[in-house]
C-alpha cells in the first residue's frame, strides 16, 4: 500500500473514531441529561401523564394530591392543599424542578405504572395494580399548624418526635414556601424568586441548617460527666464570677455576669438548672476532650442521621484538635466554639434522655396504602444509637425537669404535665444570639412514658433580638407545642 492510500485510510479511520466517540458521549455520558431535561417533550408528557398517589397526615388531612386536567383526563397536575405548611417535608413534584422531600424519596410508591414504559406494560399484562399508592405521614396536622403559628414571622425551626419510635410528629422551618407556586405557567419565575430570596425559604432549617447549640449542649456535657464518673448531680464546684481559661486571656462568664449562686461552691444540679457557663466550662475541662467528643458522637454528632428526608451532619471537632487547646474544651462544653448542630439532632438528644438513653431512627412515612385504601406497608421503629446509659438518662431527666419547674425554662411549663427541658442562648459573631429550647414530656412516672420530644431554635432571637434568651423566646414556643400535643389549648403555664 503506497503512502497516499495509507494517509487516506488513516483519515477515514480517524473520522469514524470521532463519530463513535461523539455518539458514545451523547448517548452514554450526557444521554440521561437529555432524557431528563424538562424541555424534552417526552419527559413532560411522561410526568403529566402519570398520576401520583395521595399523601395524608397521621390524622387524615390531605397534603398532596393529583388532579386530572378537565380538558385532558390523561394529564395530571400535582396540588398541595395546605400550601406552605408542608413545603419542606412533603416537598414537591414538578416538571421544571423535579421532585423534593417525601415526593422524592417515596416517588416509586407514589408514581402510577399506568403508562407505556416496559415496567408498566409488564405490570398490566401480569394483572398487577398499576394505580399509584398513597402515603400516610407520621405528622399530626394540628401539631404542625400550632408549631408553624408559634414561630410566626421569625426565622427558625421546630422538630417534634415520638421518642419511643422516632416518628416525626411535627417539622417546621421558617421562612417557608408554597410548593403550588412551582407548578404551572409561572413556575420558572417563582423558582427564581425563591432561589434569590435572602431569607432562604427553600432551606429546611430543621434538617439542613447548622447552629451553635449553646447551653442545650450541656445535656451532652452532663452525660459525659455521669458516664465517666467525673461528676454526679451533687458534685460541688467552685463558684467564680468569671472562669479564667488556662493558657489564654479568654474567660467564660454566666449570662447575667454574676456567680452561679450564693456561696463559694455550687452543686452541678444548680449549675444545670440555672445554666451556669462557668461551672460547665470547668466540668468540660475535667471531663476532657476525648470523653466529651466521644459522648457527643454517641448522641449522633459527626455522623449522618439515617433520616429518609436527609440531614446535614452535626459536628464537634475531633478530640486530637484539643490536645493543646484546653480553653477550646471548656468553650465546646457550653455548646460554643466550633460545635454545630441541626434542630433535628438536638431533638434526638432530648429524645435519647426521654427514651432511657436510646435514639431511634427518625422517620416521616408511617404507612403505604394501595388505591383501595388497604395498608401494604407499615413503618417499624429501629434503634439508631445507644446515646447514654439508663441511669445517666434518669439523672438528666431529673435535671431537665428542674429547668422547667424552677430554672431557666419555666416558660415551657404545662399545667398538669411533667415537662423536662433545657434552654440555650447561643452566641454568634456580629448577630443577636440564637434562642434554643429542647425538651420532652411527660417525664416518666410509673407506667406513663414520654410521648413527645422536641427542639426549637429561633435565629438571632427573632423579634426579641439582642434581648433574646432561650428561656424568653424559645421556651414559650415549646410550651405552645406541648399544650397542643396534650390537648390543653393555649392556657398559660
Amino acid at each position: 500500500m503506497n503512502r497516499p492510500i495509507r494517509v487516506l485510510a488513516m483519515g477515514i479511520f480517524s473520522v469514524f473514531a470521532l463519530l463513535v466517540a461523539a455518539v458514545t458521549y451523547h448517548q452514554v455520558i450526557v444521554g440521561p441529561e437529555y432524557r431528563d431535561d424538562p424541555r424534552n417533550v417526552r419527559v413532560a408528557t411522561g410526568i403529566t401523564g402519570r398520576e401520583r398517589g395521595t399523601i395524608i397526615t397521621a390524622d387524615g388531612v390531605v397534603v398532596a394530591v393529583s388532579e386530572a386536567d378537565p380538558n385532558d383526563p390523561l394529564s395530571f397536575r400535582r396540588q398541595y392543599p395546605e400550601e406552605a405548611l408542608y413545603g419542606h417535608t412533603v416537598g414537591y413534584s414538578t416538571l421544571l424542578f423535579g421532585n423534593h422531600g417525601v415526593e422524592a424519596f417515596r416517588s416509586d410508591d407514589l408514581v402510577s405504572n399506568r403508562d407505556a414504559t416496559i415496567s408498566g406494560v409488564i405490570a398490566a399484562l401480569l394483572g398487577g395494580d398499576v394505580r399509584p399508592k398513597g402515603l400516610r405521614l407520621t405528622i399530626e396536622h394540628n401539631l404542625q399548624t400550632a408549631a408553624r403559628e408559634a414561630l410566626g414571622d421569625q426565622r427558625g425551626a421546630i422538630v417534634a418526635l415520638d421518642p419511643e419510635t422516632g416518628a416525626v410528629l411535627a417539622m417546621v422551618s421558617t421562612p417557608d414556601f408554597d410548593p403550588n407556586s412551582l407548578v404551572g405557567a409561572a413556575a420558572a419565575a417563582a423558582g427564581d424568586s425563591l432561589t434569590d430570596d435572602p431569607g432562604e425559604p427553600l432551606l429546611n432549617r430543621a434538617t439542613e441548617a447548622l447552629y451553635p447549640p449553646g447551653s442545650t449542649f450541656k445535656v451532652i456535657t452532663s452525660s459525659a460527666a455521669f458516664e465517666s464518673g467525673v461528676a454526679s448531680t451533687g458534685t460541688a464546684f467552685p463558684n467564680p464570677v468569671e472562669l479564667e481559661l488556662p493558657g489564654s486571656t479568654a474567660t467564660i462568664s454566666n449570662f447575667n455576669g454574676q456567680a452561679c449562686g450564693p456561696g463559694a461552691e455550687v452543686p452541678l444540679s444548680t449549675a444545670f438548672i440555672n445554666s451556669c457557663n462557668t461551672i460547665f466550662g470547668m466540668l468540660g475541662m475535667e471531663v476532657g476532650a476525648e470523653q466529651l467528643v466521644g459522648t457527643a458522637e454517641s448522641y449522633g454528632f459527626n455522623s449522618e442521621i439515617p433520616f429518609e428526608l436527609g440531614s446535614t451532619a452535626s459536628s464537634i471537632p475531633p478530640a486530637a484538635s484539643f490536645e493543646v487547646d484546653e480553653p477550646g474544651v471548656a468553650q465546646s462544653a457550653i455548646g460554643q466554639r466550633d460545635v454545630r448542630a441541626t434542630p433535628l439532632q438536638m431533638a434526638l438528644a432530648a429524645a435519647a434522655v426521654a427514651n432511657n438513653g436510646e435514639i431511634m431512627v427518625p422517620y416521616l412515612v408511617d404507612e403505604v396504602f394501595n388505591a383501595e385504601g388497604v395498608v401494604e406497608e407499615s413503618a417499624e421503629p429501629v434503634v439508631w444509637l445507644r446515646a447514654t446509659t439508663p441511669s445517666a438518662a434518669d439523672a438528666l431527666a431529673d435535671l431537665m425537669e428542674g429547668v422547667v419547674t424552677s430554672g431557666t425554662g419555666r416558660r415551657a411549663s404545662v399545667p398538669g404535665i411533667r415537662v423536662a427541658g433545657k434552654t440555650g442562648t447561643a452566641e454568634v459573631p456580629d448577630a443577636s444570639p440564637h434562642a434554643w429550647f429542647i425538651g420532652f414530656g411527660p417525664v416518666a412516672a410509673g407506667p406513663e412514658d414520654p410521648q413527645i420530644a422536641l427542639a426549637v431554635v429561633v435565629e438571632s432571637g427573632g423579634d426579641a433580638g439582642e434581648a433574646a434568651t432561650g428561656g424568653t423566646v424559645a421556651a414559650p414556643i415549646a410550651q405552645t407545642v406541648f399544650q397542643e400535643f396534650f390537648g390543653l389549648g393555649q392556657e398559660d403555664g
